[in-house]
Parts: C-alpha cells; sequence; structure tokens
C-alpha cells in the first residue's frame, strides 16, 4: 500500500469522477431551471423538490459508508458498489428529465422529486465506497495528492464536456424534448464513468478493511471528535455551499442578466478549461507549500472570481468570462486539495485506533458535501423568489430588476462571502505531512 500507484489504477480510479461530475453538475445546472422554466413550478416550490432529495443523502451517506466498511466481497469492500449504485444511478437520471405530460404540474413535481430521490439514493452508495477508496490503495502522503490530482483532472474534464454540452443539447432540440435527449446523454456519460472505473481499479492494491467496533453513532461520535477532520469538512461544506449556488445561477445568468445565446456554455468551459490546465500546477504548489496553504489560495482566488462577477450587469461580456476563467483556476485547488486531506485524516485515526472508519470517514464527507451542493440551489431558489422572479412554462418570462438584481448577488456576491467565511475553519487545521507519514 505504500509508494506510488501504477498509473493505470490512477487513471482507472480518476476515471469514476466522469459519473461523479457529471452527475455533480447537471442538476446542479439544468433541474431548477427545468422546473421554473419548463414545468411552471414556482421558485420556493422548485428549490424544494432540489433539496430534499439530496437532504436525504446527508442521512443515507453514513449508512452508506458503513455498509461498505461492513462488505466481504473477492473484488474488495468498495468496487461491488461501484457498479451496482453506478448503473443504477444512471437508468433513474435518464427518467429524471423523461417525465410524460401528467396533465398537472403538481403530478409532474411529484415524478421530478421520486426520481431525483432515487438518484440521491442510487448516489449514496457509489459515492461514499469511491471517496474511501484513496485512503486503502495507499499510505502515501504524497500519492494521495497525484491521485486526487488525476481523479480533480478528470472531474474538470466531465464538467467541461457535461457542463457545456447539457445546454447546448437542450436547446437544439427545444422544450421538454430536449430535456429527454438531454437526460439521456448525461445518463449515458455516468454509465460510462461507472464502468469505466470498475474496471480500471480491478487490479488495485486495497489492504484489508478492518471495520471499527461498534455501533454506527458509536462511530459517528468518534469520528466527530476528530478536529482536523471536523474542521476541514466545515470548510468544505460551505464551499460546496458557495458552488451550489454558482452552479444553480449559470443558466439565469446567462439567459436573463447576459441575453447571450449559447453564453451559458461559454461561462461552463471559461470555468473549467483553467481547471484543466493547472489542477497539475495547484498539486506541484501544494507540494511545495503544504495542502492547507495551498487550499488557502485557491480559496482567495475563487473568492475573488466570484466578487468580480458581480459587475455581469454593467460590465462587458469578456469581464463576465474573465470572472468566471479566475473562479475555475481557484476551484481546482479548493478541489485537490480538500479531497487529498480528507485520507490523510481517515488514515491517521486508523493508524491510531487499529481498525479502520474510512467509510464513515468518507461518509460524513459525502453526506456533508451533498448538504452543501443541495442547499446551493435551494438558496439560491430563494434569492430568486426574494427577487420576485417569475416561472413560466416556456421559459419566456420577462424578469424585474430586482429578479436581475437577484440573480446576479445569488451567483457572485452570495458565493465570495461564503468562501471567506469558510477559511475560518481551514486556519485552524492542523495535520501535517510528518504527522501522517511519520507517527
Amino acid at each position: 500500500m505504500s509508494g506510488s500507484l501504477p498509473r493505470g489504477v490512477r487513471l482507472g480510479y480518476g476515471a469514476g469522477s466522469v459519473a461523479t461530475g457529471a452527475f455533480g453538475t447537471v442538476p446542479g445546472l439544468m433541474l431548477l431551471p427545468y422546473l421554473t422554466d419548463s414545468l411552471g413550478i414556482g421558485a420556493l416550490a422548485a428549490g424544494a423538490i432540489v433539496f430534499l432529495p439530496k437532504a436525504w443523502d446527508v442521512v443515507l451517506n453514513p449508512v452508506a459508508g458503513r455498509i461498505s466498511d461492513r462488505t466481504v466481497d473477492p473484488r474488495g469492500p468498495r468496487r461491488p458498489w461501484l457498479l451496482r449504485a453506478g448503473l443504477t444511478l444512471a437508468v433513474a437520471f435518464a427518467l429524471l428529465f423523461a417525465a410524460p405530460g401528467l396533465g398537472s404540474r403538481g403530478a409532474e413535481a411529484a415524478w421530478v422529486l421520486v426520481c431525483f430521490l432515487a438518484c440521491a439514493t442510487a448516489y449514496a452508495f457509489f459515492q461514499v465506497p469511491y471517496v474511501a477508496m484513496p485512503a486503502e490503495l495507499t499510505s502515501s502522503y504524497a500519492e494521495r495528492t497525484r491521485l486526487m490530482t488525476w481523479r480533480v483532472a478528470i472531474l474538470a474534464l466531465t464538467i467541461l464536456v457535461a457542463g457545456a454540452s447539457a445546454p447546448l443539447i437542450r436547446d437544439a432540440v427545444g422544450g421538454r424534448d430536449g430535456y429527454r435527449v438531454m437526460g439521456a446523454a448525461m445518463a449515458l456519460v455516468i454509465a460510462l464513468g461507472v464502468v469505466a472505473a470498475y474496471a480500471g481499479t480491478r487490479r488495485a492494491p486495497v489492504g484489508a478493511v478492518e471495520p471499527g467496533p461498534g455501533s454506527l453513532r458509536d462511530q459517528l461520535r468518534i469520528v466527530a471528535g476528530a478536529r482536523d477532520f471536523r474542521l476541514l469538512l466545515a470548510t468544505f461544506v460551505v464551499q460546496a455551499l458557495a458552488t451550489g449556488c454558482m452552479l444553480a445561477g449559470v443558466d439565469y445568468l446567462a439567459g436573463d442578466v447576459l441575453g447571450r445565446d449559447g453564453a451559458a456554455s461559454i461561462l461552463f468551459a471559461c470555468f473549467v478549461g483553467p481547471a484543466l490546465l493547472l489542477t497539475p500546477a495547484w498539486s506541484a504548489l501544494g507540494a511545495r507549500v503544504g495542502k492547507k496553504r495551498g487550499y488557502l489560495l485557491a480559496s482567495v482566488v475563487l473568492a475573488a472570481g466570484a466578487l468580480l462577477a458581480a459587475t455581469a450587469r454593467v460590465a462587458p461580456f469578456g469581464v463576465v468570462v474573465a470572472a468566471v476563467a479566475l473562479v475555475g483556476v481557484g476551484y481546482a485547488g479548493a478541489q485537490v486539495f480538500p479531497l487529498a486531506m480528507l485520507p490523510d485524516a481517515a488514515a491517521v485515526d486508523a493508524r491510531r485506533t487499529g481498525s479502520s472508519r474510512v467509510g464513515v470517514y468518507t461518509g460524513v464527507w459525502t453526506a456533508g458535501e451533498t448538504l452543501g451542493l443541495a442547499l446551493g440551489p435551494g438558496v439560491f431558489a430563494l434569492v430568486l423568489a426574494l427577487g420576485g422572479y417569475r416561472s413560466s412554462t416556456d421559459g419566456g418570462a420577462v424578469q424585474p430588476d430586482g429578479a436581475l438584481d437577484a440573480i446576479t448577488v445569488g451567483f457572485s456576491v452570495l458565493p465570495a462571502v461564503l468562501v471567506v467565511a469558510s477559511l475560518v475553519w481551514l486556519a485552524r487545521y492542523s495535520l501535517t505531512e510528518q504527522e501522517v507519514d511519520h507517527p
């Protein structure tokens, strides 16, 4: 488990980010507009539909972690769940945007709610084992950073492909059929990522898992007492909330504030392009200055870009593009470092106690991330409602100035404030490379 991993294993593990990236991006980008501008559901009700299934994941993720910790299978405790849950997720996702004409907004809203709940359940049993794997693949502090670099690079590429192509597919077909075709295409992307991750990790050097004793409640209590993990989690959750707000706002900013055809895809390309190029640079910087300092710097860059985007109503389009690109630069680092720091905290606990709680750690982690990303669209929907946003069934409603201001603030100022606030917790994180590699 020590030393460098084969490149094939790094690539195979990273391929799982095709599935997590597509599911993490497309609903956050497309589901709220689908509800408000295609099904005609009010902003507050739409926000609740987006939030509630993800809130269910907050409860389910630690359970999924506990179950994967205790799974006994010749393929290892994690890999079987990648295939089972991942393919279920792909099917449920295809159904999410495929609601037939049911004759009432209430029935169509219920369809979306049930399908999204199925997606969230399947995703919990894919994501938690997937995130748990690095702590078992290698015991090296530096190798985990390299592994996360591959994962985040693939994640960034997936966000670029899925986030930029989903609006284009929808707009090319048009109407509700556009959403149906887009949903089927993204389901195929998810399935490809699932199969690639399952096949690519078949020769991964996974150590034996020794689940910690006691009930799930006992395990959660111990994990909650891990100070550095708790601080890292709080930072990441608040930043996930900020990211969720920005994802939910892209389509509204592009269509209502900027009023430019294809602007949503352009903004996504500007967001992910720098991330693709600079993810290795963030990794190299972390090797020089440490993961914590790298994470702090990445967060500051992310917040600066978000704040610059507040000029969207008055600045030239190029300024908005530059702001989103700056967000992308910071976002790349703000993914590499915490995902590399998480297995450090879990491994230190396992070495200290002699038993592995990595599944519970990652279950709590993904529950927190899910909560943040779910709250993002919910908070953005609340901001829309406060601004007087007008829902419709054809996306053609003319929005008042208050709604345009709400879209801009929800996309820029609010996320910037949240990222800066998250640094209160990150500044107190203290786990070092010496503690991880040299106990």
